[in-house]
């Protein structure tokens, strides 16, 4: 790899993913040497910065400690995860195998490689169950509703644990149902990529449930940024990161139209088990914290959305 400008090394797990990418392609920017840990499950090898330097392979594989003494790195951004609620429901073994023996290996790397910080993607959009105040704030009772929403859950206990064992720095970041360009239209997450390749190759929308339920949809750039800004920030905290506003899948829906000129009805089919009804999460404690708060609208973020969805196509 080459030498960096600012003489660090930040290693991105789920770096070849939607959201990882995205922060691979800042770290770059802001002149960090930029390994990526990703087993390419759900990650495309066309996501990756070309300064990026690839090691294939899963959090649970062996070779994680290895790979660890070989790129040294200062930084740890950790966003690979198994992310789908209805998977987790349906697996829920499988997905604490990923998100929570996974994060445990690599914890044991970041101790073993005198890591300087690690940064954990977790989820509010599944942490705290049915919120009984909206939005949502840090402070709010932990009562996830899946599998998925504890793996991670449990995933931030063992950090804090590593903090209180070893003085492992930290900063736990809690995603609100993040969208935006390179996000993954076959998985069963990330209902905005879903709608928008459907409606792009004129195929019919499902929508589960009444379509009335709230989400807190945060653009995965800001998402990104708040990854950065919590490089200096942040230490020994979680914080919320969304917009505070709850939008309704038929909304997205509605907007998503607009962009496309999608003309046919959506679907109704009966809701997942495990999805929370409504949520949003508030941001204050980000934005006196880490300095971060969401800049782009969720039309906005649609309109990028989709211009990334029809030039793919193309």
């Amino acid at each position: 790899m080459p030498t960096p400008t600012n003489g660090k090394t930040a290693l991105v797990t789920g770096g070849a993913g939607f959201i990882g990418s995205h922060v691979v392609d800042r770290l770059v920017a802001l002149g960090y040497r930029v390994a990526v840990l990703d087993n390419l499950s759900t990650g495309r090898t066309q996501n990756l910065h070309p300064a990026a330097a690839l090691h294939v392979a899963d959090v649970n594989d062996p070779s994680i400690p290895e790979i660890f003494q070989q790129v040294k790195p200062n930084l740890v951004f950790h966003l690979a995860a198994q992310i789908s609620v209805s998977a987790s429901v349906r697996e829920p073994i499988a997905d604490g195998q990923t998100n929570v023996l996974g994060m445990l290996r690599v914890l044991e790397a970041v101790k073993a490689c005198g890591v300087e910080k690690i940064i954990y993607s977790s989820t509010g959009g599944a942490l705290y169950g049915e919120p009984q105040t909206h939005p949502c704030s840090e402070e709010h009772p932990i009562a996830p509703l899946s599998p998925y929403g504890l793996s991670k859950y449990l995933a931030e206990l063992y950090i804090l644990l590593y903090y209180r064992l070893h003085g492992l720095d930290y900063t736990i970041l809690r995603y609100g149902n993040v969208y935006g360009p390179r996000q993954d239209p076959h998985g069963e997450a990330g209902v905005v990529a879903i709608f928008t390749q459907a409606m792009l190759e004129g195929r019919g929308v499902k929508i589960f449930g009444d379509g009335f339920q709230e989400r807190d949809f945060v653009y995965v750039g800001d998402v990104a940024e708040a990854n950065i800004q919590a490089i200096g920030k942040g230490t020994g905290g979680a914080y919320n990161i969304g917009t505070g506003h709850g939008s309704t899948v038929n909304q997205v829906f509605q907007l998503l139209q607009q962009c496309t000129g999608y003309q046919e009805a959506a679907e109704y089919t009966p809701p997942r088990p495990g999805d929370v009804y409504r949520i949003s999460l508030s941001h204050r404690k980000a934005a006196a914290e880490l300095g971060w708060q969401p800049q782009v609208s969720l039309e906005e973020g649609l309109r990028h959305t989709v211009e990334y969805f029809r030039n793919r196509r193309g």
